[in-house]
């Protein structure tokens, strides 16, 4: 049931048509821009059978197969802890974070399981069409991604009244499926197998009924698909200068959908507007835990570049220094308290599913997601101006520069030059690059955007105890709204 590396890379040699930075690309998984991410996603793959790794990433199925621990359908909080065991493992392994790579993206399959009645007042054969498309993922183990961007266009104005393939929409139906057109944003799709495909909440008005209001499977082999990719950050310098952007660029694809054929078996919602904005606003009661996870190995590799600095300058003992290295050890600790929470006190979905609580994966997302950027730059305070003035590695290794550098770079016995420039070039590429950079906005928007995240934590949060425990101390009464003193919710068992 689960896939090798090898496996993987011949199923995305396809003949897609892939373009990067001008170029057609004749095979992704040879390509230099693609291929150490490509590799990191079979390696992944081979994990899966490794005696090290299987019994952390892989279960037996209902059949007997083995299937992948990240694709599993969560049914209880011990499926969580083990998500959570075979992500680490993975990020331990490749030595950074890759975020694209299915486990956090199949979840927003999961919640279309939990929206089957709504689904089934549309068509019953479309929640049937996710129970299928769940287990084939279970079965088959694919490389799945997501694609929620458009282009966008002119945002004040009704898709309709402007290029209508600014937003992905059907053309027509046929026999076997429908046909759509347009364009979706969608990082890792020019490597992975299949994404799931849903529309941008569009100025519908009050319409009922909308061709852009689709959602479906793509198979990212399909005829008429077009892949334009960003210039990815692999090989534009060393990789002993940018370490983590030289294996981790997990390279955004405009997907250019030509008259697209989608099987009728491959649609999960259609038409009605209603179904569409439900699933849009619980699409992430699964997803974002992995998402949330990437934040704390990133607080990790913060912590450990700046602390290995303090060490080698022989800081760390300096009270300023501690205090700072202590806040980022908060930041760090926060994250890990909302997700540790938010399995503790897990809920049973609709579907009957095992869902974290939403309440605090989502105010862990908001806190994780709006902090970053004021840790990252704490990060830097801490690893000193050196990140962003050392020389590039060939300095250090010329005949005539390089004694210098071994000189001035050289702390101690125990610090010498190379370990310090393997330190600082990690450094930078973590927190100063085009690649940090990048991280960053890709963190803020991976999802949703800021104000979708607050929307989630407004969604989720019981407002009733506040009210109940104000209603009480101020001894209002019953004819108050909220005076029927709710209880607190109970978390699952």
């Amino acid at each position: 049931m689960i896939r090798t590396g090898d496996q993987y890379r011949d199923s995305i040699r396809d003949g897609r048509r892939v373009w990067i930075n001008g170029e057609r690309v004749a095979d992704v998984t040879r390509h230099p821009m693609f291929k150490p991410i490509v590799d990191i996603r079979a390696r992944i793959y081979d994990m899966q059978h490794e005696a090290e790794f299987a019994p952390v990433m892989s279960y037996r199925d209902d059949m007997g197969g083995l299937s992948s621990v990240g694709m599993k359908l969560p049914h209880t909080q011990a499926d969580w802890h083990a998500k959570r065991a075979a992500t680490d493992a993975v990020l331990d392994e490749v030595g950074g974070i890759v975020t694209r790579v299915g486990d956090e993206t199949v979840g927003e399959v999961w919640s279309l399981f939990d929206g089957r009645e709504v689904l089934d007042a549309v068509d019953p054969q479309f929640s049937e069409n996710v129970r299928r498309h769940i287990d084939r993922v279970v079965r088959n183990d694919p490389f799945h991604v997501s694609a929620n961007t458009d282009p966008k266009g002119d945002r004040s104005k009704r898709p309709q009244d402007q290029d209508p393939d600014m937003l992905l929409h059907v053309v027509r139906e046929t026999d076997a499926g429908i046909v759509v057109r347009g364009a979706k944003f969608e990082t890792a799709a020019a490597y992975a197998n299949q994404a799931f495909t849903k529309p941008t909440i569009a100025n519908w008005g009050d319409a009922e009924l909308s061709d852009y209001a689709v959602g479906f499977i793509c198979d990212l082999g399909a005829p008429n698909l077009r892949f334009i990719c960003r210039t990815g950050f692999a090989t534009r310098a060393p990789v002993e200068d940018y370490p983590l952007s030289n294996r981790f660029d997990e390279v955004e694809t405009l997907v250019i959908y030509d008259d697209v054929l989608i099987p009728w078996e491959n649609v999960l919602f259609y038409r009605h507007t209603k179904a569409a904005t439900f699933i849009r606003a619980t699409l992430h009661r699964y997803s974002a835990f992995a998402f949330v996870q990437r934040n704390l190995k990133f607080a990790d590799m913060m912590i450990g570049a700046a602390l290995y600095n303090a060490k080698q300058t022989g800081l760390e003992r300096q009270q300023a220094v501690q205090e700072k290295l202590a806040q980022l050890a908060c930041y760090r600790e926060g994250i890990n308290a909302h997700l540790t929470a938010a399995i503790a006190t897990a809920e049973r979905s609709p579907g009957g599913l095992m869902m974290p609580n939403q309440s605090l994966l989502m105010t862990g997302r908001v806190f994780a997601c709006s902090q970053l950027h004021e840790m990252m730059h704490l990060a830097r305070e801490l690893c000193g101006g050196q990140i962003c003035v050392t020389p590039d590695v060939a300095a250090f290794r010329d005949p005539e520069t390089g004694p210098w550098l071994e000189k001035y770079y050289s702390v101690n016995d125990e610090w010498q030059a190379e370990d310090r420039r393997k330190l600082l070039a990690l450094a930078r590429d973590l927190l100063n690059s085009d690649y940090a950079g990048h991280r960053l906005t890709f963190q803020l928007f991976a999802q949703a955007p800021p104000f979708a995240h607050l929307a989630a934590v407004y969604r989720n949060f019981d407002w009733d105890e506040p009210l109940r425990f104000v209603h009480r101390a101020a001894g209002l009464s019953d004819r108050v709204p909220g005076g029927a003193l709710p209880r607190r919710r109970e978390a699952a068992e």
